[in-house]
């Protein structure tokens, strides 16, 4: 698998970027292609360990050494076949992941882990150079109807699944497009929306409807799911979570989703930039250290503020892995994304207690004081707050890049369905709910979640949905799928 001492031969090579004060001047992608025979020698790291723990660390099962040798020995379309088997959509993981994959990386004991995500980007770029990947009409349809709603990559890879096994498939989105947080929560500099479309336009003509500005339980009646013979819920969960304090109603305190998802709206070309999203010569200070939270510091560089610091109330990380965090596991250590490349100051250990509003109801200003987290044989941490540390920090814009609590409750309870003690709609094993017809999939029923497990789900969820449909499901299930011999 791979070259015998590629693992000893090559180094790990990431692609190279365009220089931050460069691209911070658009919302386009900023990565440098890499030639073909950089990404081969990639594709030979991996090493024929015997037993691969990439697959362990994958939700979807991908077939990791598998396409990673046919990228080394140049056979491209084999690849590709491979990487779709398990993966409806390599495109956006292959730019979003957090790659999971890579932390359970063998190599990655000694070396740098290959460079899994980036080989998985360029199969499926490769796949749409060369025409590879088309429409893929099904022969027979069955007669049955289903209904997805929500169009992000749950929904996305339910649907395509489900019209591949020949059921008629239609999409309920209540966005302006399709897409989901893929389209309005994702920045563009992480996901152009053309990625989007591109996939959107094959989905189309192999036969599924979407219907946008389609809320169920709003502008589109329940009953009228009575008309399917099975629903898939794919919402998503985007319940946001608040920070209850003083000051939270002040003008200036604003939800890290909905700051996002306006700024991709404006660049969409659907409205103009409100003020209230805009960070343009203002001091922006963003709560919550995740993904979501560096998605917040590139778009506000991008609109030019005066100043962007970033609040963890988790201590800073360790650079390498401790004793308590071994390999295989996901690392808990130090990360620098992109867009703190860009321009961030980054403080942990801070808590915010006030925001600080002017006369007139503005936000002016953060109250906030150092913590220290005490462990103890058998308990979970305990947070003290360090005495004499209190400090005000200049601030008119403050992103609330907490979290979500869940999914909205409202279509829930329209439909009369049960939920978990998570707050998540309760989902069985074989992504049932207390409705028979009525299924759940992704961040729904699992909640807040990585981009790959909304696939896994609503590939699974499919599987499942087929075999309640038919009797017997013909869909593949989670790391099975019709393989080209490597």
């Amino acid at each position: 698998m791979g070259e015998i001492r590629g693992f000893l031969e090559y180094e790990r090579k990431d692609e190279d970027t365009i220089l931050p004060q460069d691209r911070i001047k658009n919302y386009n992608e900023f990565q440098k292609e890499l030639p073909t025979e950089e990404l081969k020698k990639q594709g030979g790291r991996c090493m024929d360990c015997g037993i691969p723990f990439c697959h362990s660390g994958c939700p979807l099962g991908n077939l990791i050494p598998d396409f990673n040798h046919a990228v080394y020995r140049n056979e491209w379309q084999k690849a590709l076949t491979i990487l779709h088997a398990t993966n409806n959509f390599p495109e956006f993981t292959g730019r979003l992941c957090p790659a999971p994959c890579e932390s359970a990386c063998v190599l990655g004991i000694i070396e740098p882990p290959v460079a899994i995500e980036m080989i998985e980007k360029y199969i499926v770029e490769r796949g749409f150079k060369e025409g590879w990947i088309k429409p893929e009409i099904p022969a027979v349809r069955t007669g049955k109807k289903v209904a997805v709603i929500g169009s992000g990559p749950a929904g996305l890879a339910a649907a395509q699944q489900l019209n591949r096994a020949g059921h008629e498939v239609t999409v309920l989105e209540r966005g302006a497009k399709p897409g989901g947080l893929l389209r309005y929560g994702i920045p563009d500099f992480k996901l152009e929306k053309k990625i989007i479309d591109r996939r959107l336009e094959i989905l189309e003509a192999e036969g599924i409807i979407f219907k946008t500005e389609t809320e169920v339980g709003n502008n589109y009646d329940i009953e009228e799911l009575e008309t399917f013979d099975a629903v898939v819920l794919c919402g998503g969960a985007t319940e946001k979570r608040k920070l209850p304090i003083p000051g939270s109603d002040a003008e200036g305190v604003v939800q890290a989703m909905d700051f996002l998802t306006h700024n991709n709206q404006h660049i969409d070309g659907l409205h103009d930039l409100d003020s209230k999203y805009n960070a343009n010569g203002r001091n922006v200070i963003v709560i919550g250290g995740g993904d979501t939270g560096s998605d917040c510091v590139g778009t506000s560089n991008r609109q030019r503020a005066n100043s962007v610091i970033n609040f963890e109330i988790m201590p800073l990380p360790p650079k390498h892995r401790t004793k308590d965090n071994p390999w295989p596991y996901w690392p808990f250590t130090m990360k620098t994304s992109s867009s703190h490349e860009e321009g961030v100051e980054r403080n942990w250990s801070i808590q915010t207690k006030e925001f600080i509003k002017d006369e007139n109801g503005k936000l002016k200003a953060l109250k906030t004081v150092e913590v220290e987290w005490i462990k103890r044989p058998g308990s979970r941490p305990e947070l003290k707050e360090l005495e004499g540390s209190e400090k005000d920090w200049p601030c008119d814009l403050a992103l609330l890049s907490l979290g979500f609590t869940g999914p909205e409750k409202s279509l829930a309870e329209k439909m009369g369905l049960e939920i978990d003690e998570r707050t998540n709609i309760k989902g069985s094993k074989t992504y049932t709910t207390n409705k028979k017809h009525v299924f759940v999939a992704g961040d729904m029923r699992r909640g807040q979640s990585l981009i790959v497990w909304a696939i896994s789900e609503g590939r699974e969820a499919a599987h499942h949905v087929d075999k309640f449909l038919m009797g017997k499901s013909k869909l593949p299930v989670k790391g099975e799928g019709d393989l080209p011999q490597v």
